[in-house]
Order: C-alpha cells, then sequence, then structure tokens
C-alpha cells in the first residue's frame, strides 16, 4: 500500500473523519462534540499533508549544496 499516498488523500481523511464522527456520536456524545473531532481529524490531515508534501519536495530538490 502506498502509504504516502493514502495519507494525503483529502478522500482518505474524509472517510476517517466521518467514520470517527460517526463513532463518537454510537458512544452517546453530543453533535457538538463529533464536530470538535472532526474539525481536529481534518486539521490534523492538513498538517500531516503538508509534512509530507514538504518532505516529498525537499527529497526531490537539488543536492548542489547551496542549501
Amino acid at each position: 500500500m502506498d502509504w504516502k499516498r493514502k495519507l494525503t488523500s483529502r478522500k482518505f481523511w474524509a472517510a476517517v473523519a466521518g467514520f470517527v464522527s460517526m463513532l463518537v456520536i454510537a458512544l452517546g456524545k453530543n453533535a457538538e462534540t463529533a464536530q470538535t473531532v472532526t474539525g481536529l481529524i481534518m486539521a490534523g490531515a492538513s498538517l500531516v499533508a503538508y509534512m509530507i508534501g514538504e518532505g516529498l519536495a525537499d527529497n526531490g530538490g537539488s543536492n548542489d549544496g547551496n542549501s
């Protein structure tokens, strides 16, 4: 499985957020809590995607020693 691609996929993170949101509600928490958790997951997903993207960009950059 290509984890770099999965972890940068908006569809993957939307599916994770949807699952966790429904799990939170199924466990008896309110919709506000589910929204907060979903927001945190999506914010974390943005951070993960940024870090992977920057890592790939740094790795693919020139290695001429001028950085």
